[in-house]
Protein backbone atom coordinates (compact mmCIF):
# COMPACT_ATOMS: atom_id res chain seq x y z
CA UNK A 1 0.00 0.00 0.00
CA UNK A 2 1.06 3.06 -0.81
CA UNK A 3 1.73 5.66 2.11
CA UNK A 4 0.36 9.00 2.77
CA UNK A 5 3.22 11.72 2.83
CA UNK A 6 2.49 14.53 5.45
CA UNK A 7 3.46 18.47 4.74
CA UNK A 8 6.90 17.73 6.79
CA UNK A 9 7.69 15.52 4.50
CA UNK A 10 7.28 17.53 1.49
CA UNK A 11 8.62 20.31 3.00
CA UNK A 12 11.71 18.44 3.98
CA UNK A 13 12.48 16.78 0.47
CA UNK A 14 12.96 20.56 -0.56
CA UNK A 15 13.79 23.31 2.06
CA UNK A 16 14.97 25.68 -0.57
CA UNK A 17 11.99 28.15 -0.20
CA UNK A 18 13.11 28.84 3.37
CA UNK A 19 16.65 29.61 2.17
CA UNK A 20 17.72 32.60 4.10
CA UNK A 21 14.87 33.19 6.31
CA UNK A 22 14.35 32.79 9.48
CA UNK A 23 11.73 30.30 10.58
CA UNK A 24 9.27 29.64 13.73
CA UNK A 25 7.97 26.66 14.48
CA UNK A 26 4.31 25.85 16.08
CA UNK A 27 4.69 22.38 16.90
CA UNK A 28 3.02 19.46 19.42
CA UNK A 29 3.89 15.80 20.24
CA UNK A 30 2.30 14.92 16.98
CA UNK A 31 4.32 16.62 14.32
CA UNK A 32 6.34 14.06 13.34
CA UNK A 33 7.87 12.16 10.65
CA UNK A 34 7.07 8.47 9.79
CA UNK A 35 10.68 7.32 11.81
CA UNK A 36 9.03 9.30 14.67
CA UNK A 37 11.52 11.66 14.30
CA UNK A 38 10.15 15.09 15.95
CA UNK A 39 9.74 18.01 13.79
CA UNK A 40 11.39 20.25 15.95
CA UNK A 41 14.83 18.36 15.47
CA UNK A 42 14.23 17.60 11.80
CA UNK A 43 14.04 21.20 11.12
CA UNK A 44 16.83 22.06 13.33
CA UNK A 45 19.24 19.78 11.58
CA UNK A 46 18.00 20.44 8.36
CA UNK A 47 20.38 22.28 5.74
CA UNK A 48 20.14 25.91 4.68
CA UNK A 49 17.16 26.15 7.57
CA UNK A 50 17.72 28.49 10.09
CA UNK A 51 14.56 27.41 12.65
CA UNK A 52 14.71 30.56 15.53
CA UNK A 53 11.92 30.14 17.34
CA UNK A 54 9.53 27.05 18.75
CA UNK A 55 5.66 27.76 19.63
CA UNK A 56 3.72 25.73 21.56
CA UNK A 57 -0.15 25.21 22.05
CA UNK A 58 -2.23 23.64 24.76
CA UNK A 59 -0.50 21.10 26.40
CA UNK A 60 3.06 21.91 24.90
CA UNK A 61 5.35 21.27 22.33
CA UNK A 62 6.09 17.32 23.65
CA UNK A 63 3.28 16.80 26.15
CA UNK A 64 4.05 18.92 29.00
CA UNK A 65 0.69 19.29 30.33
CA UNK A 66 -2.70 17.36 31.07
CA UNK A 67 -6.18 18.83 30.82
CA UNK A 68 -7.91 22.23 29.97
CA UNK A 69 -7.05 25.26 31.58
CA UNK A 70 -3.49 24.20 32.75
CA UNK A 71 -1.04 26.39 31.36
CA UNK A 72 2.20 25.73 30.68
CA UNK A 73 5.13 29.11 30.46
CA UNK A 74 7.71 29.19 27.57
CA UNK A 75 11.19 27.90 28.20
CA UNK A 76 14.30 27.18 26.80
CA UNK A 77 14.67 24.03 24.54
CA UNK A 78 17.25 21.71 26.06
CA UNK A 79 18.00 19.78 22.70
CA UNK A 80 18.24 22.79 20.17
CA UNK A 81 18.83 25.62 23.00
CA UNK A 82 15.87 27.72 20.59
CA UNK A 83 13.47 30.10 23.07
CA UNK A 84 10.01 28.00 23.45
CA UNK A 85 7.00 30.50 23.47
CA UNK A 86 3.87 29.43 25.20
CA UNK A 87 0.77 29.75 23.34
CA UNK A 88 -1.31 28.37 26.05
CA UNK A 89 -0.31 30.55 29.61
CA UNK A 90 -0.47 34.36 29.47
CA UNK A 91 -1.43 34.81 25.74
CA UNK A 92 -2.83 32.50 23.39
CA UNK A 93 -1.81 35.21 20.20
CA UNK A 94 1.91 35.42 19.68
CA UNK A 95 3.10 38.98 20.52
CA UNK A 96 4.93 41.05 18.64
CA UNK A 97 8.28 40.43 20.54
CA UNK A 98 7.82 36.04 20.06
CA UNK A 99 7.20 36.89 16.29
CA UNK A 100 10.16 39.48 16.26
CA UNK A 101 12.81 39.05 13.78
CA UNK A 102 10.68 35.95 12.05
CA UNK A 103 9.89 36.26 8.17
CA UNK A 104 8.00 32.79 8.42
CA UNK A 105 6.35 30.70 10.83
CA UNK A 106 5.82 26.95 9.94
CA UNK A 107 2.54 25.27 11.48
CA UNK A 108 2.83 21.19 12.19
CA UNK A 109 -0.51 20.42 14.07
CA UNK A 110 -2.21 16.93 13.71
CA UNK A 111 -5.75 17.95 14.19
CA UNK A 112 -8.96 15.47 15.10
CA UNK A 113 -11.89 17.22 12.95
CA UNK A 114 -13.94 18.67 15.64
CA UNK A 115 -13.84 22.59 15.81
CA UNK A 116 -13.17 22.34 20.04
CA UNK A 117 -10.32 20.81 19.37
CA UNK A 118 -8.29 23.88 20.73
CA UNK A 119 -5.05 23.98 18.09
CA UNK A 120 -7.61 25.12 15.30
CA UNK A 121 -7.71 28.42 17.52
CA UNK A 122 -4.48 28.74 18.38
CA UNK A 123 -3.92 28.71 14.05
CA UNK A 124 -6.46 31.38 13.14
CA UNK A 125 -4.41 33.33 16.35
CA UNK A 126 -1.30 32.85 14.61
CA UNK A 127 -2.71 33.43 11.06
CA UNK A 128 -4.07 36.93 12.72
CA UNK A 129 -0.35 37.63 14.65
CA UNK A 130 1.86 37.26 11.59
CA UNK A 131 -0.51 39.04 9.25
CA UNK A 132 -0.17 42.36 11.50
CA UNK A 133 3.46 42.14 10.68
CA UNK A 134 3.80 40.83 6.96
CA UNK A 135 4.75 37.40 8.46
CA UNK A 136 4.19 34.17 6.18
CA UNK A 137 2.34 31.38 7.47
CA UNK A 138 3.08 28.03 6.32
CA UNK A 139 0.88 25.21 7.06
CA UNK A 140 2.10 21.80 6.96
CA UNK A 141 -0.74 19.40 5.97
CA UNK A 142 -1.58 16.56 8.18
CA UNK A 143 -4.65 13.86 7.97
CA UNK A 144 -8.06 14.52 9.42
CA UNK A 145 -7.92 11.32 10.96
CA UNK A 146 -11.65 11.08 10.65
CA UNK A 147 -12.28 11.74 7.26
CA UNK A 148 -12.58 14.82 5.15
CA UNK A 149 -16.42 13.92 3.87
CA UNK A 150 -18.28 13.61 6.90
CA UNK A 151 -19.74 17.13 8.66
CA UNK A 152 -22.10 17.14 11.83
CA UNK A 153 -23.97 18.94 14.59
CA UNK A 154 -24.68 22.42 14.75
CA UNK A 155 -22.43 25.66 13.29
CA UNK A 156 -21.04 27.95 15.68
CA UNK A 157 -23.23 31.46 15.85
CA UNK A 158 -20.93 34.43 15.79
CA UNK A 159 -22.33 35.29 19.13
CA UNK A 160 -20.88 32.23 20.99
CA UNK A 161 -17.38 32.85 19.72
CA UNK A 162 -14.83 31.64 21.95
CA UNK A 163 -11.12 29.77 22.59
CA UNK A 164 -13.42 26.29 21.37
CA UNK A 165 -14.59 28.16 18.58
CA UNK A 166 -13.78 30.89 16.68
CA UNK A 167 -15.79 31.03 13.19
CA UNK A 168 -19.19 29.47 12.17
CA UNK A 169 -17.68 25.78 11.61
CA UNK A 170 -19.77 22.69 12.38
CA UNK A 171 -18.79 20.34 15.47
CA UNK A 172 -17.51 18.29 13.13
CA UNK A 173 -16.17 20.14 9.93
CA UNK A 174 -14.27 17.37 7.71
CA UNK A 175 -11.37 19.80 6.66
CA UNK A 176 -7.63 19.38 7.38
CA UNK A 177 -5.75 21.91 9.28
CA UNK A 178 -4.46 23.32 5.82
CA UNK A 179 -7.97 23.86 4.47
CA UNK A 180 -9.06 25.39 7.91
CA UNK A 181 -6.25 28.13 7.22
CA UNK A 182 -7.48 28.41 3.60
CA UNK A 183 -10.95 28.63 5.15
CA UNK A 184 -10.07 31.50 7.73
CA UNK A 185 -8.55 33.74 5.01
CA UNK A 186 -10.37 32.62 1.91
CA UNK A 187 -14.20 32.18 3.79
CA UNK A 188 -14.14 34.72 6.63
CA UNK A 189 -11.43 37.57 5.73
CA UNK A 190 -8.73 36.42 8.16
CA UNK A 191 -6.00 37.99 5.76
CA UNK A 192 -2.61 37.14 5.58
CA UNK A 193 0.18 35.47 3.88
CA UNK A 194 -0.62 31.66 3.67
CA UNK A 195 0.72 29.09 2.62
CA UNK A 196 0.07 25.57 2.55
CA UNK A 197 2.62 22.75 1.81
CA UNK A 198 0.04 19.66 0.88
CA UNK A 199 0.14 16.01 1.58
CA UNK A 200 0.58 13.59 -0.67
CA UNK A 201 -1.54 10.65 -1.78
CA UNK A 202 -4.03 11.28 0.97
CA UNK A 203 -7.99 11.02 -0.10
CA UNK A 204 -10.67 12.33 1.74
CA UNK A 205 -12.27 8.90 2.58
CA UNK A 206 -9.55 7.92 4.39
CA UNK A 207 -9.29 6.96 8.24
CA UNK A 208 -5.67 7.38 9.66
CA UNK A 209 -5.34 3.66 9.74
CA UNK A 210 -5.76 3.53 5.67
CA UNK A 211 -2.96 6.80 5.18
CA UNK A 212 0.13 3.77 6.07
CA UNK A 213 1.48 6.16 8.38
CA UNK A 214 3.03 4.88 11.65
CA UNK A 215 1.32 3.68 14.58
CA UNK A 216 -1.16 7.08 15.93
CA UNK A 217 1.03 9.37 18.05
CA UNK A 218 -1.01 11.24 20.88
CA UNK A 219 -1.88 15.09 19.93
CA UNK A 220 -3.18 15.55 23.58
CA UNK A 221 -2.97 13.62 26.68
CA UNK A 222 -6.45 12.93 26.14
CA UNK A 223 -6.78 11.68 22.56
CA UNK A 224 -5.20 7.93 23.19
CA UNK A 225 -6.24 6.50 19.66
CA UNK A 226 -7.76 7.27 16.77
CA UNK A 227 -10.78 5.84 18.16
CA UNK A 228 -10.92 8.54 20.67
CA UNK A 229 -10.88 10.98 17.58
CA UNK A 230 -13.94 9.51 16.24
CA UNK A 231 -16.12 9.89 18.86
CA UNK A 232 -14.86 13.17 20.15
CA UNK A 233 -16.82 15.47 17.75
CA UNK A 234 -19.76 14.69 20.14
CA UNK A 235 -18.23 13.61 23.31
CA UNK A 236 -16.62 16.78 24.07
CA UNK A 237 -19.95 18.09 24.75
CA UNK A 238 -19.67 16.29 28.19
CA UNK A 239 -17.29 18.67 29.16
CA UNK A 240 -20.01 20.92 29.83
CA UNK A 241 -21.72 19.20 31.69
CA UNK A 242 -21.41 17.16 35.71
CA UNK A 243 -21.32 13.96 33.64
CA UNK A 244 -17.70 12.48 33.71
CA UNK A 245 -16.16 12.59 29.65
CA UNK A 246 -13.80 9.78 30.78
CA UNK A 247 -11.00 11.67 31.70
CA UNK A 248 -8.91 9.87 34.39
CA UNK A 249 -9.88 6.56 32.62
CA UNK A 250 -7.71 4.57 29.83
CA UNK A 251 -10.66 5.34 27.05
CA UNK A 252 -10.88 9.47 27.22
CA UNK A 253 -14.83 10.28 25.35
CA UNK A 254 -15.09 6.52 24.41
CA UNK A 255 -16.29 5.86 28.30
CA UNK A 256 -18.99 8.38 30.04
CA UNK A 257 -21.06 8.10 33.73
CA UNK A 258 -21.62 10.05 36.75
CA UNK A 259 -22.06 8.03 40.19
CA UNK A 260 -26.14 8.79 40.07
CA UNK A 261 -26.43 7.21 36.57
CA UNK A 262 -27.65 3.51 36.19
CA UNK A 263 -25.40 1.81 34.09
CA UNK A 264 -27.61 -1.01 33.22
CA UNK A 265 -30.38 1.38 31.70
CA UNK A 266 -28.56 3.84 30.56
CA UNK A 267 -27.12 1.31 28.22
CA UNK A 268 -30.53 -0.46 27.86
CA UNK A 269 -32.17 2.79 26.37
CA UNK A 270 -29.19 4.24 24.45
CA UNK A 271 -28.96 0.90 22.87
CA UNK A 272 -32.76 1.17 21.71
CA UNK A 273 -32.35 4.60 20.64
CA UNK A 274 -31.55 3.12 16.86
CA UNK A 275 -28.42 5.08 17.05
CA UNK A 276 -25.95 4.56 13.51
CA UNK A 277 -23.01 2.64 13.95
CA UNK A 278 -22.27 2.39 17.92
CA UNK A 279 -23.57 0.04 20.67
CA UNK A 280 -23.15 0.92 24.36
CA UNK A 281 -21.53 -1.64 27.24
CA UNK A 282 -22.54 -1.10 30.70
CA UNK A 283 -19.98 -0.57 33.36
CA UNK A 284 -18.70 1.22 36.51
CA UNK A 285 -15.38 3.25 36.16
CA UNK A 286 -13.83 5.31 38.99
CA UNK A 287 -11.83 8.15 37.22
CA UNK A 288 -8.38 8.58 38.61
CA UNK A 289 -8.41 12.22 38.56
CA UNK A 290 -11.01 15.23 36.98
CA UNK A 291 -14.76 14.95 37.61
CA UNK A 292 -15.54 12.17 40.27
CA UNK A 293 -12.29 11.23 40.85
CA UNK A 294 -11.87 8.21 43.09
CA UNK A 295 -15.79 7.70 42.52
CA UNK A 296 -17.43 5.22 41.82
CA UNK A 297 -19.69 6.35 38.29
CA UNK A 298 -22.27 3.78 36.43
CA UNK A 299 -22.12 4.97 32.99
CA UNK A 300 -21.19 3.18 29.70
CA UNK A 301 -18.04 2.70 27.00
CA UNK A 302 -18.96 3.76 23.11
CA UNK A 303 -18.03 1.17 21.03
CA UNK A 304 -17.84 2.17 17.49
CA UNK A 305 -19.49 -0.48 14.95
CA UNK A 306 -19.48 1.17 12.15
CA UNK A 307 -17.45 4.42 11.18
CA UNK A 308 -18.64 5.23 8.02
CA UNK A 309 -22.63 5.04 9.46
CA UNK A 310 -21.57 6.88 13.23
CA UNK A 311 -22.99 10.19 14.00
CA UNK A 312 -21.07 11.19 16.97
CA UNK A 313 -22.35 14.84 17.77
CA UNK A 314 -26.29 13.09 17.28
CA UNK A 315 -24.88 10.16 19.87
CA UNK A 316 -23.55 12.42 22.20
CA UNK A 317 -27.06 14.42 22.06
CA UNK A 318 -28.70 10.74 23.15
CA UNK A 319 -26.34 10.22 25.96
CA UNK A 320 -27.51 13.99 27.53
CA UNK A 321 -30.42 13.44 26.75
CA UNK A 322 -30.94 10.07 29.11
CA UNK A 323 -29.10 11.57 31.83
CA UNK A 324 -31.35 14.46 31.91
CA UNK A 325 -34.42 11.64 31.72
CA UNK A 326 -33.12 9.64 34.27
CA UNK A 327 -32.15 11.84 36.72
CA UNK A 328 -34.85 14.93 36.41
CA UNK A 329 -34.86 17.15 39.21
CA UNK A 330 -33.05 15.05 41.45
CA UNK A 331 -30.64 16.70 44.04
CA UNK A 332 -27.95 14.66 42.83
CA UNK A 333 -28.58 15.03 38.90
CA UNK A 334 -27.55 15.89 35.61
CA UNK A 335 -26.06 19.64 35.69
CA UNK A 336 -24.43 21.98 33.14
CA UNK A 337 -21.44 23.29 34.69
CA UNK A 338 -20.65 27.05 35.24
CA UNK A 339 -17.98 28.83 33.36
CA UNK A 340 -14.65 29.58 33.30
CA UNK A 341 -14.06 27.21 31.06
CA UNK A 342 -11.46 27.95 28.32
CA UNK A 343 -10.92 31.42 29.00
CA UNK A 344 -15.09 32.17 28.57
CA UNK A 345 -15.82 33.65 31.52
CA UNK A 346 -19.65 34.25 31.42
CA UNK A 347 -21.33 31.95 29.33
CA UNK A 348 -22.42 28.17 29.67
CA UNK A 349 -19.88 26.02 29.00
CA UNK A 350 -22.11 23.96 26.94
CA UNK A 351 -23.64 26.85 24.80
CA UNK A 352 -20.03 27.89 23.65
CA UNK A 353 -18.84 23.98 22.69
CA UNK A 354 -22.08 23.61 20.94
CA UNK A 355 -22.05 27.03 19.52
CA UNK A 356 -25.39 28.27 20.46
CA UNK A 357 -28.21 28.07 23.80
CA UNK A 358 -29.99 25.76 21.41
CA UNK A 359 -28.70 22.37 22.12
CA UNK A 360 -29.14 22.67 25.38
CA UNK A 361 -32.63 24.00 25.24
CA UNK A 362 -32.99 20.23 22.93
CA UNK A 363 -31.75 18.68 25.92
CA UNK A 364 -33.25 20.05 28.37
CA UNK A 365 -37.02 19.32 26.93
CA UNK A 366 -35.78 15.68 25.58
CA UNK A 367 -36.65 17.08 21.64
CA UNK A 368 -36.80 14.36 19.39
CA UNK A 369 -33.14 13.12 17.93
CA UNK A 370 -34.56 13.28 14.18
CA UNK A 371 -35.84 17.01 15.37
CA UNK A 372 -32.41 17.91 17.02
CA UNK A 373 -30.41 16.51 13.39
CA UNK A 374 -32.86 18.34 11.15
CA UNK A 375 -32.32 21.81 13.39
CA UNK A 376 -28.46 21.56 11.82
CA UNK A 377 -29.14 20.60 7.79
CA UNK A 378 -29.53 24.26 6.85
CA UNK A 379 -26.46 25.31 8.32
CA UNK A 380 -24.40 22.14 7.28
CA UNK A 381 -25.52 23.49 4.12
CA UNK A 382 -24.54 26.49 3.85
CA UNK A 383 -21.24 25.28 5.43
CA UNK A 384 -20.55 22.76 3.03
CA UNK A 385 -20.88 25.23 -0.11
CA UNK A 386 -18.76 27.75 1.66
CA UNK A 387 -15.83 25.04 2.06
CA UNK A 388 -16.04 24.06 -1.61
CA UNK A 389 -13.79 26.43 -2.89
CA UNK A 390 -11.03 25.60 -0.49
CA UNK A 391 -10.76 22.21 -0.49
CA UNK A 392 -7.14 20.52 -1.31
CA UNK A 393 -7.56 17.17 -1.88
CA UNK A 394 -9.68 15.21 -4.33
Amino acid sequence: MSRVRTGLEVLLANTSRLKGRRVGLLCHPSSVLPDLTHAVDALASAKDLNLAALFGPQHGIRGETQANMIEWGGFEDPRTGLPVYSLYGEVREPTAPMLDGLDVLLVDLQDVGARPYTYASTLALCMRACAKRGIEVMVLDRPNPIDGISLEGPVLDRAFISFVGLFPVPLRHGLTMGELARLYREGFGLECTLSVVGMEGWRRSMAFEETGLPSWVLPSPNMPTVDTAYVYPGMILLEGTNLSEGRGTTRPFEICGAPFLDSSETASRLNAAGLSGVRFRAMGFKPTFDKHAGVLCGGVQLHVMDRRTFRPVLTAVAVLQEARRQTGGAEAAFRWTAPPYEYEMTRLPIDILAGSEQLRGQVESLEPLTAVEEAWKDGIAQFEKLRRGILLYD
